[in-house]
């Protein structure tokens, strides 16, 4: 990866306190107002590119990502390295992309993380307990069980209201 066709010394240039970079992409003397620093060197901006869609990386973020020798950006690192899995409610895959909930080893799409008695979505910041592989809400949690048949009710009642409507 590296160019060493350029007419530039090897070593770095030392003009009083002023020492001038190498690139580690190309090799050249970083004479540039802006360089950047990633992988334990300097580079040209036009010089650190995502290996598989050639981006500029100082154009699209502030991080790289590294692994098996490539230079990636977020979403290409995310695509290779990040299989997104299947959600345990639906058996459906996840994309790698994609927001997720994850409890006990398991991952849910955001829409299949309810409660397994009443169906209501849990979210971020709601109590839940996950047993036998099933999710239910702090209502309907599995001790709760005497007291699903009110629960069922209400909820019953309470769509019947709502049809009336």
């Amino acid at each position: 990866m590296v160019n060493r066709a350029c007419n530039t010394p090897g070593a770095p240039v030392v003009m009083g306190v002023l020492s001038w970079k190498r690139c580690a992409g190309c090799g050249c003397r970083i004479s540039d107002r802006f360089l950047l620093f990633a992988l334990d060197g300097y580079w040209h901006c036009q010089c650190l590119k995502c290996s598989c869609c050639h981006a500029q990386l100082a154009e699209i973020g502030s991080s790289c990502f590294t692994k098996r020798g490539l230079i990636l950006c977020k979403s290409d690192y995310i695509r290779l390295f990040c299989p997104g899995g299947a959600c345990r409610a639906c058996s459906e895959s996840i994309p790698s992309n994609e927001m997720v909930m994850r409890t006990h080893g398991h991952v849910f799409h955001l829409k299949c993380f309810e409660c397994s008695v009443c169906h209501n979505q849990l979210v971020t910041g709601n109590r839940f307990h996950f047993s036998n592989g099933k999710l239910f809400c702090e209502r309907d949690k599995p001790t709760a069980f005497a007291h699903k048949s009110e629960h069922l009710d209400s909820l019953r009642e309470h769509a019947v209201s709502q049809q009336k409507s």
